[in-house]
């Protein structure tokens, strides 16, 4: 072999090397309208691969993700890869604040590492309500052979998607928000994508496809459980099984056994369930609304089929009853309260989760966000918090600062509630790199709300009902309160989290129910490390889009029938590889 060949082999080694240290994971998505009849009524729905909902991504920790996506609706389009930390590279976190639209027919390619997390979480298109219309799917990131987890290795991992659905499409809900109008109540409740199984002929009509699990009796399974809805809490049971409770949107829990649980819009949990009954027939397996008034919302309840392979015939009979609390507002607090974090437990690296002692750091930024029933501000119906309605800015927040455009936004997001009159404008946080900012979620509307912040998993220390007062922080949980991304806010009540702002770039703080957030109730923190070194924030990718003030810097994308991916560095650098493994055979 000439000294040129070994010169390669020696390259190929290394290159190899390199990318077995943290391996690539790849993914195309074709995001397209589809027609479909979840509630029995043909509707335009969004699919991923010409599927609803869409494929599930698996990764491991540390692996770096490539998801080549192609943009063909009629609109603009971004997925937001929601709970996943974004290390470093706010860039790809798939929102207005961050990332200018992947344009129709057009290709746009993401690539992130999914660095230190574990976990359960989901993706969904985060512009224009599209959610509401689909196009959302399950995101595992299963933890490296060498970190121990808390429980045996179950015989199966099955994710199930729940969420409140409307017969009417993302642009019909969204025309409704702009005219001034309410939503109403929905239509009904989606397990993954299928409409309820006719458990009663009066409110489920005949021919609706529903969902079907499978399991062996005997057998414990991990069901991965996520509210991809709108803005409806929905309770999960069921029929005649236990659910342990194992983690909750990457933390590990202490293992507790629940009948059913509240899971609020947007968030996470994995459940431990045993497959221990008889099998006579049957169980049915229940997603019910939650925080409304339950006897008019009867139909909006999900209903799929847990299905013993040995089974002796279909389910039958009423529903498992939820929680008998209707006009008891403690019982679903109190049960959020009692999910506590596995603090010996190992996450995403060998030490125990609790080896972060977050109780004992001194808090650097208060703020206390409150929000209120919509208002109107300029004629328009608007929501807010702590009297800002949020308006995106037409040139993402960190690409602004890149190109030093100015009057993008304002870095005066007010500490405490406005006192004057509402207003609408682009204000966000000022974050203070490595500070530690203890947040307040104070809800004053009448409506279960959620939040979620963008690039970290915060700390859930607290909630009550009144308003948040300091003397609230001596009822705080300052050893295992859960770290998290998405947190609920009981209506009249308030929640507190505490969050270490060591990941610099530009996060979304947001409700996630999708009409409040679509009408301005959300923000952005924005933290940044003084000393610029690129050590602890990545550049713009290759790849960025351009719009808003910038839009001149955009160059035209050739437009083709094919699924062509616009090629980033580490993609590219994979067909380097390539390329030297033939010269290096021939």
């Amino acid at each position: 072999m000439d000294f040129f060949k070994i010169l390669l082999l020696m390259f190929l080694v290394n290159f190899s090397f390199c990318f077995a240290a943290d391996p690539y994971a790849f993914y195309n998505f074709e995001v397209s309208y589809i027609t479909a009849s979840p509630l029995g009524v043909p509707q335009q729905v969004i699919a991923i691969n010409g599927k609803f909902p869409g494929p599930t991504i698996n990764v491991t920790t540390n692996e770096n993700l490539v998801v080549n996506v192609r943009n063909k609706l009629d609109e603009g389009l971004l997925l937001h890869w929601s709970g996943i930390q974004q290390r470093r590279v706010s860039w790809q976190d798939g929102l207005a604040g961050t990332n200018c639209p992947i344009p129709p027919k057009w290709n746009w390619t993401y690539e992130f590492q999914v660095k230190d997390q574990i976990g359960s979480f989901f993706y969904f298109p985060s512009l224009h309500f599209q959610r509401a219309s689909g196009g959302f799917g399950s995101f595992i990131v299963n933890p490296r052979s060498v970190i121990p987890v808390p429980f045996s290795t179950p015989e199966g991992d099955i994710t199930i998607a729940i969420g409140d659905w409307y017969t009417r499409n993302h642009t019909a809900l969204r025309k409704a928000l702009d005219d001034g109008k309410d939503l109403g109540m929905p239509d009904g409740v989606l397990i993954n994508g299928k409409g309820p199984y006719q458990y009663n002929k009066t409110l489920v009509p005949d021919g609706i496809d529903y969902e079907t699990i499978t399991v062996h009796p005997g057998k414990t399974y991990r069901l991965r459980v996520s509210n991809v809805g709108i803005s409806t809490s929905l309770n999960f049971r069921i029929q005649g099984h236990n659910l342990v409770l194992a983690e909750s949107e990457g933390s590990y829990t202490v293992q507790q056994n629940y009948t059913s649980l509240d899971i609020h819009v947007g968030q996470s949990y994995s459940f431990l369930v045993t497959m221990d009954q008889n099998a006579s027939s049957d169980y049915y397996m229940v997603a019910s609304a939650r925080i409304v008034n339950e006897t008019i919302w009867r139909r909006v309840t999900g209903v799929g089929i847990l299905h013993y392979t040995n089974s002796k015939g279909k389910a039958k009979g009423h529903l498992p009853p939820g929680p008998q609390d209707e006009f008891d507002k403690t019982f679903s607090m109190n049960q959020a309260r009692s999910i506590r974090w596995n603090v010996s437990a190992s996450g995403a690296r060998p030490n125990p989760q609790g080896s972060f002692k977050y109780g004992s750091i001194n808090v650097t930024d208060v703020y206390v966000l409150r929000n209120m029933p919509p208002v109107k501000i300029n004629g328009k119906r608007r929501t807010t918090l702590s009297g800002v309605s949020f308006v995106n800015p037409s040139t993402p927040i960190r690409l602004a600062d890149k190109h030093k455009v100015k009057g993008v936004y304002k870095l005066d997001f007010p500490k405490r509630p406005l006192t004057g009159p509402p207003r609408m404008e682009t204000s966000i946080i000022n974050g203070i790199y490595r500070g530690f900012m203890e947040v307040i979620l104070q809800n004053n509307d009448t409506k279960m709300q959620s939040y979620h912040m963008s690039g970290y998993a915060f700390f859930a220390v607290g909630m009550d009902y009144g308003e948040w007062t300091e003397n609230s922080r001596g009822t705080y949980n300052k050893w295992d309160g859960i770290a998290r991304s998405t947190i609920q806010v009981y209506p009249g009540a308030w929640s507190a989290i505490l969050i270490s702002l060591d990941n610099p770039g530009a996060w979304n703080l947001r409700t996630e129910n999708l009409d409040s957030w679509y009408l301005g109730q959300e923000t952005y923190v924005r933290v940044v490390n003084p000393d610029e070194n690129n050590k602890t924030e990545f550049g713009a990718p290759a790849n960025v889009l351009y719009c808003g003030a910038l839009q001149k810097l955009q160059k035209p994308q050739k437009i083709s029938s094919s699924a062509t991916r616009s090629i980033g560095f580490t993609s590219l650098s994979m067909v380097v590889m390539a390329l030297v493994m033939i010269m290096v055979l021939h």
